[in-house]
């Protein structure tokens, strides 16, 4: 314990302005473990934990529920940068609860002046109150997702072998020149951009669309400081807001086997497309990251990383198959990379941030299940992960 400082449960407790009742109910549902036992068994606690209790307390007060906030907190490693990222995540979610709550103080001023000048209600402005108070789901699934995909992206920059980044590769295959007009569809937060930043001609137009409110204002803010010409719409792919005939090229990064009526996409992304315009659209192989998938099994066999598998929905196995309809010259063109992991911790980040069902079968056990992957990695020595990912160059029919 020597260099360490260690709180009891009440002084703790007492440092931090909640009552020992608080720490325990935390650590009664797996959120808050003490870091340490003494040898008469008393809880022991380090500043440490503090991170982790401002963690709990503003992912609360965001309106996420225990469960969430249990599996948040599991993922979270409390060095230095990982605390800064949490910081800066849950400022901008707090910034954004602010304005959220502006817009519900003006709507109710709206319908009570309403009533004051009517003398009777207008149940119009009594919907639009419960319309804008329900957005509040939106900010906790936001921080999540945004969340999420910084964790999955950042193993992918840290242990690839191949250190020219897939954006990189991407952006380069797409080669935007000067004047051409690019739509990218399902933009997430900007990633493509933002990495690329100084690759992009001043001339061209770059629109980012996506169908998630909260991705496009966090492209936005990704993006604020470039000086590309940047348009951002919110739209979902099935029923494009362009004329026909008016865009050079589009992208979809990673995100075609999201969309339940691909023939529908497919159509409207052909029909907006010039007439020698060009669609790249990125996906996986049957074999990317397999080896994940393979090690979270062998600790519960029910555990899966998707709720579905998307790569046999779109991918590179059977995506030429699903755009020769749509269009001609498809050209498949594969990334070639592997992860060489040597962390236990941005492993267990990336299997908890996925998609899947994992947090339901680890539910009670992600303390085990931690244990577990830090001894396979420890094992292992460097664990080699298998990408299976590629993309699809299409000319309009």
């Amino acid at each position: 314990m020597r260099g360490k400082k260690f709180y009891t449960a009440g002084e703790f407790a007492k440092k931090a302005g909640v009552t020992v009742r608080t720490i325990r109910f935390y650590d009664g549902k797996g959120l808050l473990k003490p870091s340490s036992l003494s040898e008469a068994g008393y809880r022991l606690y380090t500043n440490e934990d503090f991170a982790k209790l401002q963690i709990i307390l503003t992912l609360k007060y965001l309106g996420f529920s225990l469960e969430d906030i249990a599996a948040m907190v599991e993922i979270d490693d409390i060095g230095i940068n990982r605390l800064k990222t949490n910081l800066d995540l849950q400022l901008e979610m707090v910034k954004k609860k602010i304005k959220h709550m502006e817009l519900i103080e003006r709507s109710i001023m709206e319908a009570k002046n309403v009533i004051e000048e009517a003398n009777e209600p207008d149940w119009n402005k009594i919907i639009d109150i419960i319309h804008v108070t329900n957005m509040e789901k939106d900010l906790a699934l936001q921080y999540k997702d945004s969340r999420n995909l910084k964790v999955r992206i950042s193993l992918h920059d840290r242990f690839s072998v191949n250190k020219y980044s897939w954006f990189n590769w991407v952006y380069d295959k797409i080669n935007l020149l000067p004047n051409e007009k690019i739509l990218e569809i399902g933009c997430g937060d900007g990633q493509l951009w933002k990495k690329c930043s100084d690759k992009i001609p001043e001339k061209a137009e770059v629109i980012l669309s996506d169908i998630s409110e909260g991705m496009i204002s966090d492209a936005r803010e990704n993006l604020n400081s470039l000086k590309a010409n940047l348009t951002f719409h919110i739209a979902d792919c099935i029923n494009l807001p362009y004329e026909d005939e008016s865009i050079d090229k589009i992208v979809a990064n990673h995100m075609i086997f999201y969309v339940k009526d691909r023939q529908k996409a497919f159509s409207e992304i052909r029909r907006v497309l010039k007439k020698d315009g060009t669609f790249y659209c990125s996906t996986y192989g049957l074999k990317h990251m397999k080896e994940i998938e393979n090690l979270t099994k062998s600790f519960n066999s029910r555990i899966s990383l998707s709720e579905v598998n998307l790569e046999e929905i779109f991918g590179l196995e059977n995506g030429e198959e699903q755009l020769n309809d749509y269009f001609s010259n498809i050209e498949k063109h594969i990334y070639e990379d592997y992860l060489i992991i040597d962390e236990y911790k941005p492993l267990l980040n990336y299997i908890l941030s996925c998609h899947g069902n994992q947090h339901e079968i680890l539910k009670g056990n992600y303390d085990k299940f931690k244990k577990y992957v830090k001894s396979k990695v420890e094992k292992a020595g460097k664990l080699k992960v298998s990408k299976n990912a590629g993309l699809f160059i299409c000319k309009k029919l």
